[in-house]
C-alpha cells in the first residue's frame, strides 16, 4: 500500500511539471509537440542527476525515432522554465535534476566513480544564515559540493566497472 501511494504521488508530481510546463511553452508562443511530452514525461519520472545520453537512451524505450537534439533542446526549455536545474560537477558532464526528495540539498561526488549523494544538514543551513548575519549578508541561494572518494571501494569500483561497460556497449 505505502508503494501505491508513492507511486500515485510520484504521479501526480509528473503530472504538475507537465502542467507548469505546458503553461511556459505556451507563454512563449511555442507547440506543445507528442515528443516534448515524451521527454518532459520521462525525465520527471527518473531519479538522479540525468545527462542528455541518459535520458537520451530512456525516452527512445518509448519513442526510437526521438533524437539527441530535440532532447537537448527540450532540457534547455525546462531550465528555461526553472523546472530544472542544470549542475556540473567538476567533471564537466552536464547532468539535469528536478525531482529530490527534499527540496533543497547539498552534493557530495565522488571523484573516483562517479556517485553523486544528496544531503541535507540542517545544522549546515543554520550555520550559513548565522555566517551571512554576521557579515550583513542576504543569501538568495547556495550550492555546496563536497567532491572526494567513496569510502566503500569495492562499491566504488563496481559502479567504475559498470560504467566502462556501459560507455563500450553505447
Amino acid at each position: 500500500m505505502a508503494q501505491e501511494q508513492k507511486d500515485q504521488v510520484d504521479e501526480n508530481f509528473v503530472k504538475e511539471k507537465e502542467a507548469a510546463f505546458a503553461e511556459f511553452i505556451q507563454r512563449k508562443g511555442l507547440k506543445t509537440t507528442r515528443q516534448r511530452n515524451t521527454i518532459i514525461s520521462t525525465f520527471f519520472r527518473l531519479r538522479g542527476h540525468i545527462s542528455v545520453e541518459e535520458l537520451l537512451t530512456e525516452v527512445k524505450k518509448a519513442n526510437p525515432r526521438i533524437g539527441y537534439a530535440t532532447v537537448y533542446r527540450t532540457l534547455h526549455l525546462l531550465v528555461e522554465s526553472n523546472l530544472v536545474d542544470e549542475r556540473r560537477f567538476g567533471y564537466g558532464l552536464a547532468r539535469y535534476e528536478g525531482h529530490s526528495d527534499v527540496e533543497h540539498h547539498d552534493h557530495m561526488i565522488c571523484l573516483e566513480c562517479g556517485m553523486i549523494s544528496e544531503f541535507f544538514n540542517p545544522r549546515l543551513e543554520a550555520l550559513q544564515e548565522k555566517l551571512a548575519e554576521e557579515n550583513n549578508f542576504t543569501i538568495f541561494r547556495h550550492r555546496l559540493e563536497l567532491y572526494g572518494a567513496c569510502q566503500d571501494k569495492e562499491a566504488c569500483d563496481r559502479r567504475k566497472n559498470q560504467k566502462a561497460a556501459e560507455a563500450q556497449g553505447a
